[in-house]
């Protein structure tokens, strides 16, 4: 079932190579860009050693009832701490996984994930368990696992999933076997979105750039939405480089900040810093700029940028991103940010 999952040939060669020698490390970790795929490929690796009917090259089938129970969770509601606590159980019962409870995964967590890893598997030869977001773990719930993984469980495996691999406890790094997951190239997501179905194809290309190399990013895309904040963010930067009207910027950032966006806030700045990103690269003479249904209109304005510019509004944007830590008023933020855009 490799095969069905998107890009990162040495890591599939690698775990094939465990699967057909019958030798799983007892801890791995998954480390990578968000939505690259790691959970996906972890997953896949587990299902490989309950699968009931394992094809000629040891890989899971996907289709026996052990497989289709694998993948099946039924995840707690966000704001229900107590069931995150525990393992959470696939309807297999030797594959589990810990997610975060808000920013955090509770030590509760690893500790029930260190007493289901002491139990014998019910039904396969091994029991996984899979750690999502593992770098949310606290000091507390990262040295309960510590001890878990100094002294393994010989018919348990222990997959972390990590977008920040480096905010781990070196103690923990030192213990686990890291497979380094690579953005998959634009072309083949591209190609793998029109062959679902569900993308036409110039639907999938804008997917594809947009997701820079994350399959996961790509398929979780609402085009319509996206369209939508850029055309504001366009209205903007035709604002700043060509009508030089400082009042459309302030009704800009008055729409942006409108309740009816407050969750898309940060939405509308990615699409910003890839639209800028977009007239930088044709300011410099390239050509695979993301939004390519609108080059012939980004070419204009690339005419009226310059690169000193572009670069300085890409170093502002990510300068308010990094006071949001601080809880600062968005609205305010945003004018200041567009006041100094306009020079």
């Amino acid at each position: 079932m490799f095969g069905q999952l998107i890009g990162n040939e040495p890591v599939k060669k690698i775990l094939r190579r465990f699967i057909n020698g019958g030798r799983v490390p007892n801890s791995l970790l998954f480390a990578g860009q968000e939505s690259i795929g790691k959970r996906r490929f972890a997953l896949e690796f587990a299902r490989a050693f309950i699968c009931l009917n394992r094809a000629e090259s040891g890989e899971a089938c996907g289709r026996c009832r052990s497989c289709l129970r694998a993948e099946r969770f039924t995840f707690p509601k966000p704001d229900d701490r107590d069931e995150h606590k525990k393992v959470i159980f696939s309807e297999h019962p030797d594959i589990g996984t810990v997610i975060p409870y808000k920013r955090n995964i509770l030590v509760d967590a690893v500790r029930d994930l260190e007493r289901e890893a002491n139990f014998r598997p019910f039904e396969a030869a091994a029991r996984f368990f899979i750690i999502d977001e593992a770098d949310k773990m606290n000091p507390e719930a990262a040295n309960a696992l510590l001890k878990t993984l100094e002294e393994p469980p010989a018919a348990s495996h222990i997959f972390l999933v990590s977008s920040r691999p480096d905010a781990l406890l070196p103690t923990i790094r030192s213990r686990v076997q890291i497979l380094r997951f690579a953005p998959v190239d634009a072309k083949t997501i591209e190609e793998f979105l029109v062959s679902t179905g569900r993308f036409s194809p110039a639907d999938a290309e804008i997917s594809a750039r947009l997701a820079r190399g994350r399959i996961g990013a790509a398929l979780d895309i609402d085009l319509e939405s996206f369209r939508a904040r850029r055309t504001l963010m366009i209205k903007l930067l035709q604002s700043l480089l060509e009508t030089r009207d400082r009042a459309a910027l302030f009704q800009i950032a008055e729409e942006m900040n409108d309740a009816k966006n407050k969750d898309d806030f940060e939405k509308f700045l990615d699409a910003l810093q890839t639209l800028i990103h977009d007239l930088w690269t044709l300011k410099l003479g390239g050509k695979a700029v993301v939004n390519a249904d609108l080059e012939n209109l980004l070419r204009k304005l690339s005419e009226k940028a310059s690169t000193r510019n572009l670069a300085q509004w890409l170093t502002a944007i990510e300068q308010m991103r990094e006071r949001f830590a601080v809880n600062i008023n968005k609205k305010i933020a945003t004018d200041a940010l567009f006041f100094e855009m306009a020079g």
